[in-house]
């Protein structure tokens, strides 16, 4: 029963939208500005990198909490550690409490993979740094960061943590299906 409750927890906080809390206390409702997306980018473009960062920093907590706990609870090879980890993240992505209308996933699988799979969430970390850098879009950094994050996990962790790695970068590349389609056209916008 434990396994069960610690992935659920982690939905429901993965669930909690900060970008959403913070643009309602700044009077604002995101999804009407910038890229309608609730996340941490949209919010550091409406309403300043700095509010930006600390909903990062947040969303990355929501992914790290639960999967530390689960993991201390249960070890690194149960599988409920494993679904812990990837619940937070659909949480984020799916949250109940906002009509199943999240972000994008990214932060809050770094969060995750920082703690579960160390190598892998700091691969995933640097190749979002870089990657953003370069090209100067959040998007492409979320994504190839999520790419690495799981291929790591693939090369260094047996499964169930290579199946919840799997899980992650799926559900970040279908939250991004429209900036795919944006960067396949050209059209992305710079972060």
């Amino acid at each position: 029963m434990l396994g069960p409750g610690l992935a659920l927890a982690a939905y429901l906080l993965g669930s909690i939208s900060f970008a959403l809390i913070a643009a309602k206390r700044a009077g604002v409702d995101l999804r009407e500005e910038g890229s309608g997306n609730p996340g941490a980018t949209n919010v550091g473009r409406v309403l300043g990198k700095r509010t930006g960062r600390v909903v990062l920093v947040l969303d990355l907590a929501k992914g790290a909490l639960p999967a530390g706990l689960a993991l201390g609870l249960l070890g690194p090879d149960d599988p409920w550690t494993a679904a812990t980890g990837a619940a937070a993240v659909a949480g984020h992505c799916f949250p109940i409490w906002h009509g199943l209308r999240g972000g994008k996933g990214a932060a809050t699988a770094a969060g995750v993979l920082l703690v579960l799979v160390p190598l892998a969430g700091l691969a995933s970390v640097v190749t979002y740094l870089v990657a953003k850098r370069l090209s100067r879009r959040a998007s492409v950094g979320s994504l190839l960061g999520a790419l690495v994050g799981a291929g790591t996990t693939l090369a260094t962790t047996a499964a169930p943590r290579t199946w919840m790695a799997g899980a992650i970068v799926l559900l970040v590349f279908v939250r991004h299906a429209d900036n795919l389609a944006r960067l396949a056209q050209g059209t992305e916008p710079e972060s």
